[in-house]
């Protein structure tokens, strides 16, 4: 009998790249509302029933989205695709098609050609972090957490010094971090993302789109964007993993700092280990060990952040950051 991993493996790599908008259009039932798995801020994602069962995720872009939908596709499939690995969402194909289309315009009606743009990507069952961090029913177990937490280190390691060129991600959060069946973690929705050049360690913009909470005091005053605002991010998130505490949006806050200077007065190392009596050393040493990096991820001057390098040496207990 074949594995569900291995069959799914078979059906990716049968199809094409660019997949016919008609071919994805039957497979989510015409984007039906009962296939939605979820929406954000770059369009809804459905799921896309393939032939024997298999499933695909598809993500069609919205109009409304905070970065036009071809720099949204251009940031996907050109970051995405050389993208090859464990923690790192696969990027299954594409579509971009133009339909000629008629509108009423200043009323009259007119022919426009409107651009079907469509992203599709590997199926992960568990769906994203967000689900698990907060909530008493299905929290995680440390064991898995600390898995994750690894897990999402080794996959920004490989976008940010593995690839040709780094990819900067600029958007961690728990929404887009998605799991498998066997809750290996996946970077997803690089809809923001950064190509750096060879010699380029930073860039800046005008255009300074993030979620909030999560934007580096750097590129949300200054535009500017380097591998240590993604550092910044991932610490956010590793306090939320190692911690449970929840780190809320606030328009008047949208580096969360209100939630990092909470976690710097609380989560002292009594206060970890009166909270986790049952704990042995092991478990106790890597719970401190991940509240230590992310504060130190949140560094509000991006120098003083570690590297993601020194943050997996720390992890495996071999470096201090």
């Amino acid at each position: 009998m074949t594995s569900k991993t291995s069959r799914a493996t078979t059906l990716l790599s049968t199809l094409p790249k660019n997949i016919p908008a008609s071919f994805l259009r039957q497979i989510t039932d015409d984007f039906s509302p009962q296939r939605e798995l979820g929406k954000g801020a770059f369009g809804t994602v459905y799921k896309g029933i393939v032939e024997d069962g298999e499933v695909i995720a598809v993500k069609k872009l919205g109009e409304n989205s905070p970065v036009a939908n071809e720099k949204t596709f251009n940031n996907e499939v050109g970051n995405l695709m050389a993208a090859e690995h464990e923690n790192i969402v696969k990027l299954v194909g594409f579509c971009h098609e133009s339909q000629k289309k008629v509108v009423q315009h200043n009323g009259r009606y007119i022919i426009v050609d409107i651009a079907e743009i469509i992203l599709c990507y590997e199926y992960l069952p568990k769906g994203s972090l967000e689900m698990y961090l907060f909530a008493e029913s299905n929290r995680f177990d440390w064991d898995t957490r600390f898995k994750i937490v690894k897990g999402i280190c080794k996959g920004l390691h490989f976008l940010h010094k593995e690839m040709d060129q780094p990819v900067v991600h600029m958007d961690l959060k728990p929404e887009n971090i998605l799991l498998d069946y066997n809750m290996v973690p996946k970077i997803a929705d690089f809809g923001l993302s950064r190509l750096f050049g060879e010699e380029q360690t930073r860039m800046n913009t005008q255009n300074v789109v993030g979620s909030l909470g999560y934007m580096a005091p750097e590129y949300l005053y200054r535009g500017e964007i380097s591998t240590q605002s993604d550092i910044y991010s991932l610490g956010l998130l590793i306090i939320q993993i190692s911690t449970g505490e929840k780190n809320i949006p606030d328009n008047e806050d949208k580096c969360g700092r209100k939630f990092i200077e909470k976690v710097q007065q609380n989560w002292t190392d009594h206060h970890i280990t009166s909270k986790y009596r049952s704990f042995g050393a092991d478990r106790l040493r890597q719970i401190k060990t991940c509240v230590e990096i992310g504060l130190q991820c949140v560094y509000f001057e991006r120098k003083n952040r570690p590297s993601i390098a020194d943050i997996i040496l720390k992890l495996d207990g071999k470096h201090s950051v």
